[in-house]
């Protein structure tokens, strides 16, 4: 049994096609795709986050609307960019979220991907050591900091004569989301950051790409790293049990529409090459007919590793397509493979 939710990265573009012409479509559109991929059984509605780019960028307000308008199905991030964020100010945003969505906030962070403009974090106000120009080092001490805070321990000394009464003791942040720090996840690209992850009590949230380590292919060398994932956390005493995802494009053709839009469009083959600065891996995409759809993802080893599935959906093609999309996956192929 899995987890099988959609990864949307909401993309808008003001053109005759797209049925997201404006951020406000993209926005309204996602917290419709979420009720609809509840009303067919799906487990997860997760947003990714892109900066200066016609996509998905704050995600608090969309996860506490989507909260509101949803009962049971998890909300999430495939990846918030850590070097972007402010801890303190974040976790009274995602308490806030999580608060309104009934503790059913799951969130993806990490350094990021590849922006659209240099260095973009630094437009935001903040700054990197000389021997950190990525920002990775600056991202992962916010990344501890934030989960310190999740723990919801006061730190902050009173005044003396506040406005209203406070609780006694040093207070927190607030409001205080009971549960949230063991629902955060790393988006993990590399065997090393997987480990540190464990290390620091965050799921493991893998990608359709990673740091080729091997030579291998992407299948393999994923459920290598959830692998060494899993023996890192099997050395630490966190007190509950980690989750891992990975996120496919996965399309199942069984109507017209299917086929005038990916038939013959899947990637059968992993690619190779360089982004920012690392060697990476990306792992292919399936479209084919069910029973074709079924063989291949019956081989692909990291899939078989996770127990939660993303999948990545085409926001442009409207609300009616994407939940068609993901109800052809729940009926046609999930059975089968034993994750329904």
């Amino acid at each position: 049994m899995k987890n099988i939710g959609f990864l949307s990265f909401g993309h808008w573009t003001p053109h005759p096609t797209s049925a997201t012409q404006s951020a406000a479509d993209v926005l309204l559109q996602s917290i419709e795709l979420a009720q609809a991929a509840e009303e067919l059984g799906a487990d997860g509605a997760y947003f990714r986050v892109h900066h200066f780019a016609r996509q998905l960028a704050s995600p608090f307000p969309l996860l506490a609307a989507a909260g509101a308008k949803t009962s049971r199905i998890e909300l999430g991030t495939g990846v918030i960019d850590m070097r972007y964020e402010n801890p303190m100010y974040m976790v009274e945003d995602a308490g806030s979220a999580d608060l309104i969505a009934g503790g059913r906030l799951q969130l993806g962070i990490s350094r990021g991907s590849p922006e659209q403009v240099v260095d973009g974090w630094r437009h935001f106000g903040y700054r990197s050591a000389e021997d950190d120009p990525s920002g990775g080092q600056a991202a992962r001490q916010k990344t501890e900091l934030l989960l310190q805070l999740l723990e919801g321990r006061g730190f902050a000394e009173p005044n003396p004569r506040p406005m209203f009464p406070n609780p006694p003791g040093l207070l927190r942040l607030e409001p205080h989301s009971e549960g949230l720090r063991r629902r955060i996840w790393w988006g993990a690209a590399s065997d090393a950051t997987a480990r540190w992850a464990a290390q620091h009590g965050m799921n493991l949230m893998s990608s359709t790409l990673k740091s080729d380590e091997t030579g291998e292919p992407f299948h393999v060398q994923q459920a290598r790293q959830i692998g060494a994932f899993r023996e890192e956390w099997a050395a630490q005493d966190h007190g509950f049990e980690p989750r891992v995802s990975v996120s496919r494009s996965i399309f199942a053709i069984v109507d017209d529409r299917d086929r005038r839009y990916f038939l013959g469009s899947g990637d059968r083959d992993d690619q190779f090459a360089s982004i920012d600065g690392m060697r990476a891996v990306f792992g292919r995409s399936y479209a084919a007919e069910p029973d074709e759809l079924i063989e291949e993802l019956a081989q692909d080893e990291a899939v078989a590793e996770a127990d939660t599935l993303l999948l990545t959906v085409p926001n442009q093609l409207g609300v009616a397509y994407n939940a068609h999309v993901l109800e052809s996956i729940l009926t046609h192929v999930a059975p089968a493979l034993g994750w329904r």
